[in-house]
């Protein structure tokens, strides 16, 4: 039998090595194999004219059709501005406990404010957003402790101040969830 996997789907162009820097800290953070799928989803079905953005809800519910045999959770990966109605802007989504979530780099990019470009950050930043929008379909809520990839981030420069991985007590109930399945 076939281990379950987490699958990262990207929606327009990401290199190919920034995919592989990804999958491989989601590999390391979740204990699960990673596989990585291009698709393809006509964006202007989520577009809202008025507000110039994505609608995240709308696609978040798209990417969770995509359920794949084998596939544990999926995160669709965008480079697309993303909202839901309550705010103004989103980095990411995903359904706590559900299959799936998205994550976008639009905001996540130096030169969106007016800064340097720096790929490095650029996929730091990024990479934070998959395992936390990840973190949320183990069922992962909001943390509090400062550094842990579980808090919540409304800026980039939140997410800057966290680490990539899970602190002791987000991991214990990751392991403590795994445990049950």
């Amino acid at each position: 039998m076939t281990q379950p996997n987490i699958t990262l789907i990207s929606f327009g162009y990401f290199g190919k090595h920034f995919l592989e820097k990804i999958a491989e800290a989601v590999k390391l953070e979740y204990k699960y194999s990673v596989i990585i799928k291009e698709s393809h989803l006509d964006l202007s079905e989520f577009f809202d004219p008025g507000r110039r953005q994505y609608n995240g809800n709308k696609l978040l519910h798209a990417v969770n059709t995509l359920s794949m045999p084998q596939t544990l959770k999926t995160v669709g990966m965008f480079s697309v501005d993303l909202f839901i109605p309550i705010l103004t802007y989103i980095f990411g989504q995903a359904e706590l406990n559900g299959h799936s979530g998205i994550a976008s780099l639009y905001r996540l990019s130096n030169e969106r404010y007016g800064i340097a470009p720096d790929d490095k950050l650029l996929l730091e930043r990024f990479t934070k957003e998959v395992i936390h929008e990840l973190g949320h379909t183990f069922g992962l809520i909001h943390c509090m402790t400062p550094d842990c990839v579980m808090r919540s981030g409304t800026y980039v420069e939140d997410i800057d101040q966290k680490d990539q991985h899970l602190c002791h007590n987000c991991r214990r109930q990751l392991d403590a969830a795994d445990k049950a399945w």
